[in-house]
Order: structure tokens, then C-alpha cells, then sequence
């Protein structure tokens, strides 16, 4: 069965939501388990750590149906991933840094929210495609 448009749209949006919570809820554990030095960077880095492997496997076997070769071609399909990832953690960090308090968590959502659109269409057009390259030939 195809998916349309407006199923990848849910799913892809379902996915965001779920992950964008456990991002969070991994920083507010991390706050208060950990309140010293570096305590808001080291939480934010958790809430993308424990989030961004779980992304990968939804979004690729259900938003964008992609089978990878072999178990190398997985690892190289998570770091381009992760890559894309990176560009636009730029917008999460930048939008959650400067909060305060629950604001943080706020501004954070929205900066992921805001960022896992910008992935999906990074990942539709550089990590989940089937490449027909002249080695393969």
C-alpha cells in the first residue's frame, strides 16, 4: 500500500511530537539530576543523544519505507542522518539557549518542531533516496 502525501505528513508530524517528548522529558530529568556547571548544554545534549536513534529508526522504516543494504549501510545512513541533524540543531539550540525556566522547554519544542521540518526535507532528498551511482552499474 502507497502512502500519500498526507499520511507521511501525519506520521512524519506523529514522530516529531513523540520525539520532541522524549527530547524534553530526557532534559528535565537530566536538570534535575544534574543542576552544576554546564547543566542546561549537558541537558540538551542528553535530549538529542537519547531521541535523535530512536527518530532514525521510525523515520526510516515508516516515513520514508527505506531499507538499507547491510548493517554497515545503516551505521553510514545514521551519521548522514545525524548530520542533517546537526544543521538544524543550530535552530534548537539558538531558540532554547537563551530561555529561562520553563520557557526553555518551550522555546526548545518550538526550535525542534521548527528544525524536524527542515530535516525531513533534508533526509527526503539526501539521506533516504536510492541512488543510482556509476559504481553500481
Amino acid at each position: 500500500m502507497t502512502k500519500t502525501s498526507i499520511s507521511i505528513a501525519a506520521l512524519y508530524t506523529l514522530f516529531a511530537a513523540f520525539s520532541a517528548m522524549i527530547n524534553i522529558g530526557a532534559q528535565i530529568l537530566s536538570i534535575r539530576a544534574y543542576k552544576g556547571l554546564y547543566s542546561v548544554e549537558l541537558s540538551i545534549l542528553i535530549g538529542i543523544f537519547v531521541s535523535a536513534p530512536l527518530r532514525y529508526l521510525l523515520e526510516k522504516c515508516h516515513v520514508f519505507v527505506f531499507k538499507s543494504n547491510n548493517a554497515a549501510h545503516d551505521v553510514k545512513l545514521f551519521f548522514q542522518f545525524s548530520f542533517m541533524g546537526l544543521l538544524t540543531t543550530i535552530i534548537f539550540w539558538g531558540m532554547e539557549y537563551d530561555a529561562i525556566d520553563t520557557m526553555r522547554y518551550i522555546s526548545g519544542l518550538t526550535g525542534l518542531l521548527i528544525g524536524f521540518y527542515m530535516k525531513c526535507q533534508l533526509n527526503k532528498k539526501n539521506v533516504f533516496v536510492i541512488k543510482n551511482h556509476w559504481m553500481a552499474l
